[in-house]
């Protein structure tokens, strides 16, 4: 999983978390329906538009507002492989490495919907290669890169014999 190739798909700044999973569907714990509700009040056709594997890509702050982890788990189970932003709302990067999707932060892109990207979570390299540019990325610490290679928190803990102490 350490390099990753999508097309793009580019919102803009301050998308909060009720923007990518609206409240009124994060009661239900059913994966597919969160991945069909996924920043349906931002773009109704997006969850129908996407591919398994494509890029999620936004400005600032995104998933700024609550602490819900709907939100990464709803772009997960979209089919997203990773988000590529210029800032992350800290809770939702934290909620996202835990829940094992990929978020690297860039500073600032010129990337656009459809543009074909590979991010390389190993270097923090981000290349655009529909338009040749390349974008450095915060590079991701070790064990976030393991953590999100087994697929989250629990999985990394539940390996690493260290979940609580519970079985």
């Amino acid at each position: 999983m350490s390099v990753i190739n999508g097309s793009a798909h580019v919102y803009g700044d301050n998308i909060d978390t009720d923007r990518i999973i609206p409240g009124k569907y994060t009661k239900t714990l059913d994966l597919s329906d969160l991945a069909a509700h996924v920043l349906e009040d931002l773009d109704p056709a997006f969850s129908q538009r996407t591919q398994p594997g494509d890029i999620l890509v936004a400005g600032d702050n995104f998933g700024c507002g609550s602490s819900r982890e709907q939100a990464p788990l709803a772009i997960k189970a979209c089919g997203i492989s990773v988000v590529v932003g210029n800032y992350f709302s800290r809770i939702f990067y934290r909620n996202a490495i835990n829940i094992g999707l990929p978020v690297v932060e860039v500073g600032s892109h010129e990337i656009k919907s459809g543009h074909q990207l590979e991010v390389n979570l190993n270097t923090g390299i981000v290349h655009d290669l529909t338009s040749g540019r390349i974008y450095q990325a915060a590079k991701m610490p070790q064990v976030m890169v393991e953590i999100l290679n087994v697929g989250g928190l629990v999985n990394y803990l539940s390996e690493q014999g260290d979940y609580g102490g519970v079985d």
